[in-house]
């Protein structure tokens, strides 16, 4: 789906999503997941929208949106993979997955490869302190991972 503010589609979409939220306490969080939902980023020309259907400043819609690292702003690649840079997992590895992912993709965490096949993300903890370090790919929360997985998956990422 095309994301042009000029595109009617795409202000409907948007306009329906906002409606659907009207009613919440402070409905731009809520908002902007149901946008990230349904184009899997949150374009920047859905900012204006959002700012006035809410009337808010672009300001303040761009300020939530860059503030919290799980709103993406292009989309993401068919594989995500996201490290824990928590200081759980950093004790125990964390640090030598970033290199490894940094080697085998030439991406730092927030890159998509061009062809689209994989995002490498760094997140700050996602709650598997026990099992670190921790990795999320594709929603899918692994534990215990080391270089030699973390390879194996990326390989399969890039190949896919």
């Amino acid at each position: 789906m095309t994301t042009s503010v000029d595109d009617v589609t795409t202000q409907a979409a948007v306009s329906a999503i906002v409606a659907a939220h009207r009613g919440q306490r402070g409905p731009l969080l809520p908002i902007v997941h149901a946008i990230q939902a349904e184009w899997g980023h949150v374009p920047q020309e859905v900012v204006p929208l959002l700012a006035q259907e809410l009337n808010l400043s672009r300001a303040d819609v761009h300020g939530v949106i860059s503030f919290y690292d799980d709103f993406r702003r292009e989309p993401a690649g068919r594989t995500t993979v996201r490290i824990c840079r928590g200081e759980a997992c950093q004790a125990v590895g964390a640090g030598a997955l970033v290199t490894c992912a940094r080697d085998r993709t030439g991406l730092s965490p927030g890159e998509t490869r061009a062809d689209g096949s994989v995002t490498v993300d760094q997140v700050f903890c996602l709650g598997n302190c026990a099992l670190g370090p921790a990795v999320e790919v594709n929603g899918e929360m692994l534990g215990r991972m080391d270089t030699d997985r973390l390879r194996s998956i990326l390989d399969e990422a890039v190949a896919s």
